[in-house]
This record gives C-alpha cells, structure tokens and sequence, in this order.
C-alpha cells in the first residue's frame, strides 16, 4: 500500500507553434531514435506523482518499474487520472520478478506505447532494472532509443522525516491488515511481494500476535512499524548511491529535480511548490526533450 498525493492537472499549454508543428515534429522518421522518459529517486520523494502530471501533459503511457509493485491497489484508478499503465496489476505477488523479466516485459511494453504514436514514461525505485535495460550487453536500447532521465531529489534529513510519517499514514490506513493477506508462516521471504519492506518486518508480530496480550502486541507491533522506517529509510540512501553512481560514474545525463522545499510544506503551498518546482520545470525539461524547444533557463542536468 502506498500514501499517493497525486493530483490530476489539467494538459498544460507548451510554448506556442504554428498549427500542426508538434504533431509533424512528433512523428518524426523511424531513422531518427525513439524518445524515452525515465523517472528515477529514491522511495517517497513523488515518483508516481510526476510521472502522472507529465503523462497528463504529454501523449504519454507510464511502464511500471517497481518489482515489488504488484497490485493495482497501490495506484488506485482514480489517482491516475485515466493515464494508461503498464506491468501494474500484471505480475504476480508470489513469483520472484527479475531484471530479465523486467527487461523482457518493459521493451515489448515500449513498443506497444510508441506503435500507438505515444512516449513512454517509465517510473520507479528499483534502478538496477533501470540499468539493465539501458545498459544492455548488446546496447540494442541505447542504438534505438533516446532517453530523458529526471531523478526527483529530496534531501535526506526532510526525506527520512517524512518517510516516517508516511509508514504512520500506512498503517493508519490499514496497512498491517493488508500484509497480513501476505503472513504464511513457511513463506519464502525472498520472493516477490514478500521480499518488499513491511512485510518481513511483520512476521515476527504476526507470529507471536496469537500469544500475546493487547498490551504485549500494541508493543511489538511498534518495534516493527520502526523497523520498517529504518529500513526504508535505508533503502532511501541505497537508491540514492545508485543514482549518483550512475550519473558519476557511467555518465548518465541525469536531470536533478530537488523536490526538497516541497516536502517542507502543507496543503495548498506543497501543491503550488510541487508544480513550480517539480511539474513545471520537468514538463520543461520534457518538453525541450520531445520537441526540441529552447529552454529559458540552464539545467544543471545537462
């Protein structure tokens, strides 16, 4: 279960061409390469939530590329403001879903958005699918396909802050319900939806939950609900390092989005500091990418 702040937006105007001009620079001929979006950060910093404002703004289909992200649930229909996604609600919770499948299933998805004249968008936390794909052995994704990578960056003393709050916001919406679907006492932890942070963490509370009197339980159901805070907490700092590693590293053209004074606030001022600072600069970035417009102002991505 995830806590989404998705907000659907209305399809923003882009800089102004004569009539026909983005559709004829849209199509362009099959010599030139594929354009690709790829949205990138680490666990709660808006992922899900820009790759919907850029699909809402952009002829655009979202491909799923969170492993641990099985079910339809955790990005209810409403929340997706009618944006077509893939491999979400296609896998099963109970296999273990690899790089390779992962690979295999997002390129015929790819091709699949753009036969239908449509730019992919892919979006999630687990990077090493992201590499994979992009960095294949054979390079066959980079001799066919442009990408335009956006990492959304929060800094880590706000981003764990507000992890905390939003493993408090899951459970109060129900979460531990929800994984105990998941409890089996011989499960394999190591695959699929059980592998996924909250539902290890779990297992000992819901073993021991039977034998335990309320005060008991109310005690060992919060050394577990911090439990899952570290460790995502931790998986934050992981994801992180991937990134960097990729950009400093193998040289990856990542564009920074600091989401940062977002996080920082409330209600309509976080909604208002998501789109000037997020939404509208990515949506510049994108557009630039798709359309070859001139950017007003320098990116440090470039």
């Amino acid at each position: 279960m995830l806590v989404s702040f998705t907000l659907c937006k209305q399809t923003m105007s882009l800089p102004h061409k004569p009539p026909g001009e983005l559709k004829s620079n849209f199509f362009r001929p099959r010599l030139e390469k594929e354009k690709v979006v790829i949205i990138m950060g680490a666990t709660g910093t808006g992922k899900s939530r820009l790759s919907i404002d850029l699909a809402t703004r952009f002829p655009a289909e979202i491909i799923n590329s969170d492993g641990t992200r099985h079910n339809d649930q955790e990005d209810p229909e409403e929340e997706r403001c009618g944006v077509p996604h893939h491999l979400l609600g296609e896998i099963s919770p109970y296999t273990d879903f690899t790089a390779t499948d992962f690979v295999d299933m997002a390129s015929h998805a790819m091709d699949s958005v753009l036969s239908g004249g449509r730019v992919p968008i892919i979006a999630g936390g687990w990077n090493s699918y992201i590499e994979a794909l992009v960095d294949d052995e054979d390079f066959q994704f980079r001799s066919r396909y442009k990408c335009c990578f956006l990492c959304v960056h929060v800094a880590m003393p706000v981003l764990h802050q507000c992890v905390s709050e939003r493993v408090d916001k899951m459970v109060e919406m129900g979460m531990v319900d929800e994984v105990r679907t998941f409890f089996d006492a011989n499960a394999n932890y190591a695959v699929g939806i059980r592998k996924a942070i909250g539902v290890p963490e779990l297992d000992r509370y819901f073993r021991a939950e039977p034998y335990l009197d309320k005060q008991q339980r109310g005690k060992l159901l919060q050394e577990a609900i911090q439990e899952i805070k570290r460790n995502t907490c931790k998986l934050a700092c992981r994801q992180l390092e991937k990134i960097h590693r990729l950009r400093n590293k193998k040289n990856w053209k990542i564009h920074m989005v600091d989401a940062t004074e977002v996080f920082g606030r409330r209600g309509k001022d976080a909604d208002e500091a998501w789109e000037k600072l997020v939404a509208g600069h990515s949506t510049e970035i994108v557009a630039e990418f798709l359309y070859n417009f001139s950017s007003q102002k320098s990116d440090p991505g470039h």
